[in-house]
């Protein structure tokens, strides 16, 4: 039988100290403690704390709050610049060198902030700001659609699998087996007198669910069998509840990771599409359709080319690094390859 000697005050001794070397560090052989989280830290706090830690993140989420509030106050910064979209001024080009625009860089001036249109003469700084209410509204519109509609499939597929499953996964595969852009090109060539910001949010939503619903659906196969989701349907919680309670929270970082990484892709499905004429309608501005018009001036007003482009390239850059960082931080296996 093993005894405990007894201190002085007839308790038992406590255990010694972990050795220490004399520079402080612990001896050899010595149990090391390793420091605990800090209490009440959540996982989107970790993640906005791991957000500060990188400049570069920080200076994409600048550019991206600054896109955001240009769109959302696009009426009110074209009217702060005295244009409207669609007013010409014809006092701003000159007519007989083919409506150029009169002054240097595109006729940048006090009145210009950004310059002008060649032969129409409309202000671009309007045209941008305008441009990107469109192209960042079909965006976030689109990336809606997708999330919800891909969150939902993929959920249901996982966990209630079975036939659910197996008809969920044939139209995910389906859907991604269509040469999508060819469809959306003929679509929105063949609908003329509809409203083609909304149609263009749906076509380009009606594509893009299947890669949202897979991610989901791996997610979901692996959170249905935890023991917490166990408890939850022995405890009699219905499906619904569990689905909402205990399902969905577990997807979601990866869900906005992929969302932020979702929307340079559709900026840019948006301009390829306007680009090519079956988007936005003038006198509607777009930043693609912008760019198709300056190609043909590119040599004597390369101004007007570079101004849309490097808005576009500007925004698309400052998603996706947002994207990338997000992925990293909340769902890190993910992201690894």
């Amino acid at each position: 039988m093993t005894t405990t000697a007894p201190g002085a005050d007839g308790r038992a001794a406590p255990a010694p100290a972990p050795a220490s070397a004399p520079d402080g560090t612990s001896a050899p052989g010595a149990a090391t403690v390793q420091p605990a989280a800090a209490p009440g830290s959540s996982p989107w706090q970790l993640a906005r704390r791991e957000l500060r830690r990188r400049p570069a993140v920080r200076i994409s989420l600048c550019v991206v709050l600054l896109f955001v509030l240009m769109a959302v106050t696009a009426p009110w910064l074209g009217a702060l610049g005295g244009w409207s979209p669609d007013e010409f001024d014809k006092s701003a080009i000159d007519p007989y060198l083919g409506g150029q625009p009169l002054g240097s860089f595109g006729g940048i001036s006090p009145e210009h902030w950004l310059g002008v249109e060649p032969v129409t003469g409309r202000d671009l700084f309007s045209r941008v700001v305008h441009g990107a209410q469109v192209s960042l509204l079909i965006a976030f519109a689109a990336t809606a659609i997708v999330v919800v509609t891909g969150t939902a499939a993929g959920i249901a597929a996982g966990y209630f699998g079975g036939r659910t499953d197996t008809v969920l996964s044939r139209l995910m595969d389906l859907t991604m087996s269509f040469p999508s852009l060819i469809f959306m090109i003929a679509m929105l060539s063949v609908a003329k007198d509809v409203n083609r910001i909304v149609l263009m949010t749906v076509v380009i939503g009606v594509f893009g669910w299947p890669g949202v619903a897979r991610v989901v659906r791996g997610q979901t196969l692996s959170l249905k069998h935890r023991e917490y989701v166990d408890a939850a349907r022995v405890g009699g919680a219905s499906s619904w509840r569990i689905l909402t309670r205990d399902i969905l929270p577990g997807v979601s970082g990866p869900v906005i990771a992929y969302t932020t990484l979702l929307i340079p892709g559709m900026i840019s499905t948006e301009a390829a599409l306007s680009y090519l004429g079956v988007g936005v309608r003038p006198p509607t501005p777009s930043w693609g359709q912008m760019i198709a018009e300056s190609v043909a001036f590119y040599e004597t007003d390369p101004m007007y080319f570079v101004i849309p482009s490097l808005f576009l390239f500007l925004a698309v850059l400052a998603f996706t690094l947002l994207g990338d960082a997000l992925r990293d931080i909340l769902d890190p296996r993910g992201g690894r390859t």
